[in-house]
């Protein structure tokens, strides 16, 4: 099977990574079924890239809909251990403005509808998830935009909703008073289960509007996000490009080790069905 070490999710607006070499597809078959799409492999700066755009091409799928499960396998299946996911949210801060950018490092999940493991089935894992996103990836995504000249904001706290409807005001400011910094509905479950995976995993957060609380602006609609979405494509794309060289180095965060001491389930009393559905992910703790 064709091998990455780094993969790119790519959200609304961005549904396809140029720059990269020795460009071909491929689609994995999962435990958890097909991914949103074909998944694009190539080369650049020394490291095989992976990129998924998770919509699938043409933004076919829902927030609910997107197969997250199978994604995040199939990107495991390839060897990859750094994942970029680029989503598109809203500021609930007056300071991040439309079209700043954001790497958050806490999350809210407010999603009801949504797998977000991949245990279960006779199997029993808790893996810690109070720091969700990968402190070292996060960091080298800041400087990284920081060099790039974009307007980027180190930390804070992202609400992930259910959509596909946006917030009701009510909301806004509910998660506001809650001090969060934006609102979105692609970060989870993808974030938890990277950390399940044993994969870094950060968000390249694009504001593209003030959700509905903001007196002084309209509330969110899709042409808001679409428009500001597309003006921040090429200074994402130009991020992305350049840290993907800084990452082809080895990992010394906890992430590669999640699931060390996670598993809670006898050795004795898991399923060979169940060692086989989730071989690359305890294959290496379970003989």
């Amino acid at each position: 099977m064709e091998q990455a070490t780094i993969a790119i999710i790519g959200g609304s607006g961005l549904y396809e990574m140029e720059g990269l070499s020795n460009v071909r597809e491929v689609k994995p078959k999962t435990p958890f079924g097909d991914p949103s799409d074909a998944i694009v492999i190539g080369n650049r700066g020394g490291a095989s890239v992976a990129f998924l755009p998770r919509h699938g091409k043409g933004h076919r799928l829902m927030p609910t809909e997107v197969p997250s499960r199978a994604n995040i396998y199939a990107l495991k299946m390839l060897g990859v251990e750094r994942v970029i996911s680029v989503n598109a949210v809203g500021s609930l801060k007056e300071e991040i403005h439309p079209l700043d950018l954001v790497v958050p490092d806490q999350v809210i999940d407010r999603t009801r509808q949504r797998a977000n493991t991949f245990f279960g089935d006779g199997l029993v894992a808790h893996v810690g998830f109070a720091d969700p996103f990968c402190p070292g990836l996060s960091e080298a995504l800041v400087a990284t935009a920081r060099e790039s000249g974009a307007r980027v904001h180190q930390g804070g706290v992202s609400v992930v909703m259910e959509g596909p409807a946006f917030s009701t005001k009510a909301e806004s400011f509910l998660y506001r008073s809650w001090g969060a910094s934006v609102i979105g509905m692609t970060v989870l479950p993808e974030a938890k289960l990277a950390r399940e995976a044993e994969m870094c995993y950060a968000s390249l957060s694009c504001a593209t509007d003030y959700d509905c609380w903001h007196e002084a602006h309209e509330s969110v609609t899709v042409e808001m996000i679409i428009s500001n979405l597309l003006k921040n494509v090429a200074t994402s794309k130009d991020i992305l490009r350049r840290v993907i060289p800084k990452l082809n180095v080895e990992r010394r965060c906890a992430c590669p080790h999640a699931l060390k001491d996670a598993i809670v389930t006898s050795r004795d009393a898991i399923s060979p069905a169940a060692k086989q559905r989730l071989s690359h992910l305890i294959g290496k703790y379970i003989s």
